[in-house]
């Protein structure tokens, strides 16, 4: 029988990270069943997020502790076959020590964010001198960089990366029931889903959301963040991995507001494969991954200008048969291609791959 294949986990967050749950924790059970041991080391747990969520910033010696625990485990790297690392090892850190503690291990990077843009388009230059191309160096080393669009992806290639694989962060299917009845018996729902942190992305809306308030009633819902729109019927709930799904597909049309910068170009499009797997339409600025999830007018809409986001919001609040096909549309779209039951096997190829490798 031959050894299992042990893979140290370096993850940024625990379950209550949306980015570490969807890009690397809900793979676990499918690396298990291939006959691959994960190990999962959080850089941050849930008991520090939480406590950034309240306070706003991390306790000083919380840090000291996981840095000091993730140190530990690098020196002892020569136990597992590969290390996945979810964007860098030791955020800050001179990458030669990053490095050295890496040589001789193979590792992977997986990034859903442009995390380099932290570092290169800080706003203090010498920041930018130091660090600058910190990300890069990593890559360069990578037997293989995982990149959640092509944004991504095209970063770790002009690094010098080995060998470089586009995966987009997607749900995991069963645990999204799409919408059955397309009818409205009360106020429709628009909903965004985020965390505090994102949550500011909606502010961009405030105006033509607004405007649609004095057209006809809805009401926004806010799932994970919490806003005030005056003139705006707000709904905000807390999120837990239990209900998100319920809430998503209890609502009518799902939004995606972004800003045009190069962090946004890096961004992976998972909001709106949510609302997608609900059987929601969607509309979303046209930017980074956005516009590799939406077909536009078969799936949802793009809108850039606040009239713009007023008359597509309009339209699909006025047309529930619009709704139904672009929704229903959205869901076999997110079955073909953006859902763990298709991207689970892909992974688990690569990882055998360079095992043997």
């Amino acid at each position: 029988m031959s050894k299992p294949m042990r893979i140290l986990f370096l993850t940024r967050y625990g379950e209550l990270g949306a980015s570490s749950r969807m890009r690397s924790l809900q793979y676990l059970p499918w690396f298990e069943s291939s006959g691959i041991e994960p190990v999962v080391l959080p850089l941050i747990d849930d008991v520090m997020l939480r406590y950034k969520y309240q306070h706003g910033a991390y306790r000083f010696q919380d840090l000291l502790f996981t840095y000091s625990q993730r140190i530990r485990a690098l020196i002892g790297r020569q136990k597992f076959d590969l290390i996945w690392i979810e964007k860098e090892a030791l955020p800050w850190f001179p990458v030669w020590f990053e490095k050295w503690l890496l040589q001789s291990t193979p590792y992977i990077l997986d990034f859903d964010d442009a995390i380099f843009h932290n570092y290169d388009l800080h706003r203090l230059a010498w920041v930018r001198f130091i660090y600058g191309r910190r990300i890069d160096h990593l890559m360069a080393g990578a037997a293989l960089v995982i990149g959640g669009n092509c944004y991504l992806a095209e970063r770790a290639s002009v690094a010098g990366t080995k060998q470089v694989g586009v995966i987009p962060t997607v749900v995991d299917l069963p645990r999204y029931t799409p919408k059955q009845d397309y009818s409205v018996t009360v106020k429709p729902r628009i909903v965004w889903i985020g965390s505090p942190s994102t949550v500011r992305y909606l502010m961009d809306l405030a105006e033509p959301l607004r405007a649609l308030a004095k057209q006809q009633s809805y009401v926004l819902r806010v799932i994970g963040g919490d806003v005030m729109l005056p003139g705006v019927e707000v709904e905000s709930l807390i999120w837990t991995l239990e209900t998100e799904a319920e809430l998503i597909a209890e609502c009518d049309i799902g939004i995606m507001p972004l800003h045009d910068t190069p962090w946004e170009q890096g961004k992976c499009a998972y909001k709106l494969i949510q609302y997608m797997a609900c059987g929601l339409p969607t509309v979303a600025s046209p930017i980074g991954a956005n516009r590799d999830v939406v077909i536009e007018a078969e799936t949802g809409f793009f809108a850039d200008k606040a009239s713009e986001w007023e008359e597509q919001m309009a339209l699909l609040l006025r047309d529930i048969a619009l709704r139904e096909r672009l929704g229903l549309a959205g869901r076999v779209r997110v079955e073909d291609e953006y859902c763990l039951q298709q991207t689970a096997p892909k992974l688990l190829n690569i990882l055998t791959d360079l095992g043997r490798r």
